[in-house]
């Protein structure tokens, strides 16, 4: 039946031809449909979902961009969880801002151990605040220098949720 769908819709003529070009087909046809049906499963997760946006602070962006590839792919993994609601395994508190509203991700790679800072305390989105490669010789601890950073972006994220508050409210 496969074969003759095939010589149908390719107009191959030669039985021996279609029989020997048919699993090729069939698994570029598989494929084909595969990666529609993912397509499809991305757009109603993105329509559908009440994923809230990712907003980026000061450098946090540029900063994350110049990150090694595999740690970029697990702050973007658990920036995707977060605004999706959840929490990557990775993530926990960081200490110093009361609670559970400032969350901290660490990776520890070749090159050394990389941190990514964002906030999930403003119901308009998800604010990266900062994300950087820890260059402190003393403990574990956030660089104080990167915790001043962490703590102004967390004002200009406040500020920029109220400005987008509003907005909503005027539309």
């Amino acid at each position: 039946m496969l074969i003759e769908t095939f010589e149908g819709l390719i107009g191959w003529r030669i039985a021996g031809l279609a029989q020997q070009r048919a699993p090729v087909i069939a698994g570029i046809v598989a494929r084909a449909v595969h990666t529609c049906m993912l397509c499809m499963f991305i757009y109603n997760c993105s329509v559908f979902s009440d994923e809230k946006p990712l907003e980026w602070i000061g450098s946090s962006h540029k900063d994350l961009i110049a990150l090694p590839p595999k740690v970029r792919r697990l702050f973007g993994y658990a920036l995707s969880l977060a605004q999706a609601g959840d929490q990557h395994e990775a993530a926990k508190p960081l200490k110093g801002f009361g609670g559970a509203g400032v969350l901290e991700v660490v990776e520890n790679h070749v090159g050394g151990t990389y941190r990514a800072v964002y906030t999930v305390k403003f119901a308009e989105a998800v604010f990266v605040l900062h994300c950087f490669q820890k260059k402190s010789k003393r403990g574990i601890a956030t660089p104080k220098e990167d915790m001043d950073i962490i703590r102004a972006r967390l004002k200009v994220a406040e500020a920029l949720a109220k400005e987008l508050r509003n907005e909503k409210k005027v539309h």
